[in-house]
C-alpha cells in the first residue's frame, strides 16, 4: 500500500496552543500518523512535544485545530477517541501501595473493558513483568516502573500508542528490549508515536521522523530518506601550505577552505560508487599541494537535527527561533 493510500491513524490540522502567560507552545501544527507506523518526534526541551501529546490525548485544550483519533474528533467525540489510545506519559505516576497485577488490570476497567486476566498475563509476560505480578509498585526499580507503565497503557487495546521519552532513565539493555516490544506492537497493528532525546532511538526504530522546535513543526520525513543524508562524510586535508583561493583545478570537486586556509574540506557520498577522493588526491599532488593530515568524519542524524533547527529562514528568522 503506499503512504498516500495508508489510511491515518491521527490527522492533526491547523493545532495550536497558546497558554494564559503568552507562551506560544504549538503554532498551527499539521501532521498525518499513518496506520501501523512508528512515528518519531524529535525536539529539544520546551519545543512542545508533550503539549502535542497531550492535547492529542485530550489532556490540555487546544487554542485553535483539530485532532482525529482513527477518525474520531477528540473534541466531540471524547470517549470514543480516547479509549483507541494508550498513553505513557514522562512522570512516572502510579500508586505505589498496589501490586503490578492490581493497578494494570485497574487500568484496563477505567476504560469500560470487561476482565482479561489472560491479556493481562500476555502483556505482562511480554514486558518481563510476569515474575513481578505481585510486587507492589514501590518496590520496583525505575526500569521496572517503566515497564508497568507501558502494560497499563497497553491494557485496554488502543490501536495508537503515545511514548513520551519511553526510556529516559533506563539502561541500555531495558532500552533495547523496549524497542523489540515497540516493534512487536506494530507488528500487531499498532499505531505508536514516541517523543525521545535519544536519537538512536529514533534511528533504530521509526518508521518516520517529525523534528519540532519551539512550536513548530518544521520537518516531517521518512527515516530512510533521513538517513540517506547520513551516508554523507567530510573529508578534512591539513595542508602543509595555507591556500589564499581554491584553484581552478579543483573546482569539480566542490571544496571548501577553513581554519584561515589551512584545511580544505570536501563533503562526499560514502555510499557512491565513486567517492571522488582518489582523483581529488592525485590532482593534488600534480598541482604540488601538500597535506600534513588527512581525516574523515561521519554526519550524524544529531547534526542533522541541530542544522534544522537552527537552519535560517527566508525571513531572516531562524527555525529554532
Amino acid at each position: 500500500m503506499t503512504a498516500s493510500a495508508t489510511p491515518a491513524a491521527v490527522e492533526i490540522s491547523n493545532l495550536s496552543k497558546i497558554y494564559p502567560s503568552g507562551l506560544e507552545a504549538l503554532k498551527h501544527v499539521d501532521l498525518s500518523i499513518r496506520k501501523g507506523e512508528i512515528f518519531a518526534l524529535l525536539g529539544p526541551n520546551g519545543a512542545g512535544k508533550t503539549t502535542l501529546i497531550n492535547i492529542v490525548c485530550g489532556i490540555v485544550t487546544p487554542s485553535t485545530g483539530t485532532v482525529r483519533a482513527d477518525g474520531h474528533d477528540i473534541a466531540r467525540d471524547y470517549r470514543a477517541a480516547r479509549a483507541r489510545i494508550g498513553l505513557v506519559p514522562q512522570e512516572l505516576t502510579t500508586d505505589s501501595w498496589e501490586t503490578v497485577w492490581a493497578t494494570v488490570r485497574f487500568s484496563r476497567g477505567l476504560f469500560g473493558r470487561s476482565p482479561d486476566p489472560a491479556l493481562i498475563e500476555r502483556i505482562l509476560r511480554d514486558l518481563s513483568l510476569w515474575d513481578k505480578r505481585k510486587a507492589r509498585i514501590m518496590e520496583l526499580s525505575g526500569g521496572m516502573k517503566r515497564r508497568v507503565m507501558i502494560a497499563k497503557a497497553l491494557s485496554h487495546e488502543p490501536e495508537i500508542l503515545f511514548l513520551d521519552e519511553p526510556t529516559a532513565g533506563v539502561d541500555v539493555e531495558l532500552r533495547r528490549d523496549m524497542w523489540a516490544l515497540v516493534r512487536g506492537l506494530r507488528e500487531r497493528g499498532v499505531t505508536v508515536i514516541l517523543t525521545t532525546h535519544y536519537i538512536e532511538e529514533a534511528e533504530q526504530m521509526a518508521d518516520r521522523i517529525g523534528v519540532i522546535s519551539k512550536g513548530e513543526l518544521i520537518l516531517v520525513e521518512e527515516k530512510s530518506a533521513l538517513m540517506q543524508k547520513l551516508g554523507k562524510r567530510q573529508l578534512t586535508l591539513n595542508l602543509s601550505e595555507p591556500m589564499a583561493a581554491l584553484p581552478p583545478e579543483l573546482a569539480e570537486w566542490n571544496l571548501t577552505l577553513e581554519a584561515d586556509g589551512h584545511e580544505l574540506v570536501y563533503v562526499f557520498d560514502a555510499t557512491a560508487e565513486r567517492t571522488g577522493i582518489p582523483s581529488l588526491l592525485r590532482r593534488m599532488s600534480d598541482l604540488h599541494i601538500g597535506f600534513k593530515d588527512l581525516n574523515t568524519k561521519e554526519s550524524s542524524l544529531e547534526e542533522i537535527f541541530v542544522s534544522l533547527v537552527h537552519t535560517p529562514r527566508q525571513d531572516g528568522s531562524e527555525a529554532g527561533r
